[in-house]
């Protein structure tokens, strides 16, 4: 074997050019380095480039076929084609979310577990002592849609108008029943905000899920129920129930002829927001891989069609503006949780 410094053409000159030159060191020695340097076996792959290897979690705080299910389902196959592994998803409802935050958060840093994040977890933090987890326990990872509140109305009530409830409510104080998905949820905040601004007392009707609250919203059982959009606009279409307001700033494309609250003299505008997260320490080229695959999901015409359809808009984000959407609604609720002393233990 003929050796030359040229022999190392493509390695570091600094390193086998001194090598060459250094006193002692024949060109035999040198063919015995190279030798054994070709037989080294390649430095194996680390976990992180191969992600995933096996099949991937993401856990969805509520029941099936709701307004977070639906999404969170969407981009689980989407993301599975994608990433050449199964998205499982897996409901796991309970404590307002918080048995599925703690279930992911429990598990390894390391991508395999993902949260279907929502302004729940801001809310819990804040809405009991000890909720099991903080917020910086958290990877943002991205948002995946943001959406408005609609405020739908039982086809038992004689009411067509915001107008029509409240003369309708105040004539009859405590006989109007709302639902709620367990105390201090969003749904539970924004329908007290709305009674302190309207001037209405209601009776609470607590629920596990959002799909529990339907069959007696459209039965009558229950009157008015503060909601996603995307859960009640299908049965608004079909008239099984009425959505007589709702918390945007501008009337929404999927619901142009329902009016806004603001509209109604009601300075009133709420938002939520669905996200995928990640443990706190899951690697950043895991954290980076994950963003970059949801966020051409989110901007496919089938996922906008289907959020738009239910009156919410398609949003992606970084990693780092999802964070400040958690911070944001933290900050947000807070104060209303204290002021009509919500917290618990």
């Amino acid at each position: 074997m003929k050796l030359s410094p040229r022999s190392f053409r493509g390695a570091p000159a600094s390193a086998y050019t001194r090598l060459w030159r250094r006193p002692g060191i024949t060109r035999s020695i040198i063919a015995g380095i190279v030798g054994a340097a070709a037989m080294l076996p390649a430095a194996p792959a680390t976990a992180q480039d191969s992600y995933p290897s096996r099949p991937v979690r993401l856990v969805v705080g509520f029941g099936a076929g709701g307004p977070t299910d639906i999404p969170a389902r969407f981009i689980a196959d989407k993301l599975g084609n994608l990433l050449g592994q199964r998205i499982i998803v897996e409901n796991k409802t309970g404590a307002a979310g918080m048995l599925a935050t703690r279930d992911v958060l429990a598990q390894p840093a390391d991508g395999y577990n993902l949260l279907l994040c929502t302004h729940f977890e801001s809310i819990n933090t804040v809405l009991y002592k000890n909720p099991g987890f903080k917020l910086s326990d958290i990877a943002p990872v991205s948002l995946i849609a943001k959406y408005y509140y609609g405020l739908a109305l039982s086809n038992a009530v004689p009411a067509n108008t915001v107008e029509e409830l409240l003369a309708y409510a105040k004539a009859r104080p405590g006989e109007v029943s709302y639902g709620t998905l367990g105390a201090g949820s969003a749904q539970e905040i924004m329908a007290r905000q709305f009674e302190r601004l309207a001037g209405i007392s209601m009776n609470r009707i607590p629920f596990r899920t959002g799909s529990q609250v339907m069959p007696d919203l459209i039965a009558g059982r229950v009157h008015f129920y503060v909601s996603p959009t995307i859960a009640v606009v299908p049965p608004h279409q079909a008239k099984q129930l009425k959505i007589i307001g709702v918390t945007s700033p501008a009337r929404l494309n999927g619901l142009p002829d329902v009016p806004t609250l603001k509209e109604k003299g009601i300075d009133y505008v709420r938002y939520g927001f669905l996200g995928i997260c990640a443990r706190e320490g899951t690697p950043p080229a895991i954290v980076s891989q994950l963003n970059r695959h949801i966020v051409s999901i989110v901007a496919t015409p089938d996922y906008r069609e289907l959020i738009e359809k239910g009156g919410s808009l398609p949003e992606a984000s970084t990693p780092a503006e999802l964070g400040q959407v958690i911070a944001q609604t933290l900050d947000d609720v807070a104060a209303t949780i204290r002021e009509f002393g919500l917290q618990q233990e």
